[in-house]
C-alpha cells in the first residue's frame, strides 16, 4: 500500500494521478474534505480508500497502521497558505503531524518523502541553497517548514536512518488540480479565470526588494521574478527519489530558472491570441510588503548531482498544456485508468 497524505489536494492528488498511470491503484488518500471541492480532485482517481486527517492522526497513536505494509508514504498534507497567522494551527498541521508520521515511518521502516517548500529562504538574501546560512521565514508558514527540516537534520545527525527520508523544497508550482486553493492559486490559473471573466489579465505594479545575490532590485510592474514549475514535474521528482532509495536530504524541488510574471502572462494571452495590451497591473498590496518574495531562483546543484536526470517541461510548453486543459475540464484531470 501507498499513503498519500494531501491526497486529495494540488501536487497530492498529481501523484496519485501518475500512481495510476503507471498501474497502482492501492493508494490510501488521507486528506481533509472540509472545502469540499477537493473532491473533484480524487473522483477521477483509482485508490483503496480515503481517510480523514484527524482519523488518521488518531490511527497512527493508536498503532491502527502499525502491521500495515506499507511501501512509500508521500506526505503532502499541510496548511500552506503563506496568509494564514494562527501559529498554533500552522504548527499543529506542518509541524507536529509531521513529526508524528516522520517517527512513524523511521519505526516501521517505511521511506518517507514529504513537502517543504521555498518559502524556508525568506527573502533569499543570501541565495536559495538547502544550507543554514540561506534561510530565514519571512511567515509562520515558512518557519513551519523549516522547523521540520531542522528537526530532521538534527535527527539525522544523531541516528542512523532506518529508510530514506527526502525533503522537497517546491518552489512555484503550478498546473492542473489547483482550483481549491483560492487566493494561493497560481498566476496561471488566475490570470486565465480572470481573462475568460473580463477579456484581460492582471498583475501586481512596482515594488522594489531582494533580487539576485541579495541586491535591492527596483522591480517593475510584473517583473517580480520566481522559478516557476510544473507539477507534472513536481511528480517526475516524487518519483524519481522513490525509484532511489539511497537517496535522504533535503532537496530543492526548483527548474533553476527564474522567469519574470509578465513570462506568464505572455503565455496566457497568447493562449487566447491575445495582444499584450491585454495585460494590466494594480498597486502592490500594502498586506504583502515586507512579507513578498520578490526573486526565486533555485539552486538545483544538490538535485542534479543526486542523479535526477528527469528534466523540466519548457515555462511556454506547460502554460499551454495548462491552459488547454483548463480550457477542456476546469483544470481537472479526467478519468484515470
Amino acid at each position: 500500500m501507498i499513503i498519500v497524505t494531501g491526497g486529495a489536494g494540488f501536487i497530492g492528488s498529481n501523484i496519485v494521478r501518475a500512481l495510476n498511470e503507471e498501474g497502482r491503484s492501492d493508494i490510501l488518500v488521507v486528506d481533509n474534505l472540509t472545502k469540499n471541492e477537493k473532491f473533484k480532485n480524487i473522483q477521477n482517481l483509482q485508490v483503496i480508500d480515503y481517510i480523514d486527517k484527524v482519523d488518521f492522526r488518531d490511527a497512527l497513536l493508536m498503532g491502527d497502521f502499525d502491521d500495515k505494509d506499507i511501501e512509500v508514504v508521500f506526505h503532502e498534507g499541510a496548511c500552506s497558505d503563506t496568509m494564514e497567522y494562527n501559529g498554533k494551527y500552522m504548527m499543529d498541521n506542518n509541524f507536529t503531524y509531521t513529526k508524528l508520521l516522520f517517527h512513524f515511518c523511521q519505526e516501521h521502516k517505511i521511506p518517507f518523502l514529504y513537502a517543504s517548500s521555498a518559502a524556508t529562504y525568506g527573502a533569499g538574501i543570501k541565495g536559495f541553497r538547502e544550507e543554514h546560512e540561506c534561510e530565514g521565514a519571512l511567515n509562520v508558514y515558512g518557519f513551519s517548514k523549516l522547523f521540520f527540516d531542522n528537526y530532521f537534520r538534527k535527527y539525522r545527525e544523531n541516528h542512523k536512518l532506518t529508510a530514506q527520508v527526502v525533503g522537497l523544497r517546491y518552489f512555484n508550482v503550478y498546473g492542473a488540480q489547483e482550483n481549491h486553493k483560492g487566493k494561493m492559486n497560481s498566476l496561471v490559473y488566475q490570470m486565465w479565470n480572470q481573462y475568460k471573466a473580463e477579456g484581460k489579465v492582471r498583475l501586481f505594479g512596482a515594488y522594489g526588494g531582494p533580487g539576485p545575490e541579495g541586491k535591492f532590485v527596483d522591480y517593475g510592474p510584473g517583473e517580480h521574478t520566481r522559478d516557476f514549475i510544473y507539477v507534472k514535474d513536481v511528480v517526475k521528482v516524487n518519483l524519481w527519489f522513490w525509484r532511489h532509495p539511497e537517496k535522504s536530504g533535503i532537496f530543492n524541488c526548483g527548474t533553476g530558472n527564474a522567469h519574470p510574471f509578465k513570462t506568464l502572462a505572455e503565455g496566457v494571452l497568447k493562449h487566447f491570441g491575445a495582444p499584450m495590451s491585454k495585460l494590466e497591473f494594480i498597486d502592490f498590496p500594502e498586506a504583502l510588503k515586507g512579507k513578498y518574495q520578490c526573486y526565486t531562483q533555485a539552486d538545483a546543484t544538490k538535485l542534479l548531482a543526486a542523479g535526477y536526470d528527469g528534466g523540466f517541461t519548457p515555462i511556454e510548453e506547460a502554460i499551454e498544456e495548462y491552459c488547454t486543459l483548463l480550457d477542456k475540464t476546469g483544470g481537472f484531470y479526467e478519468y484515470a485508468k
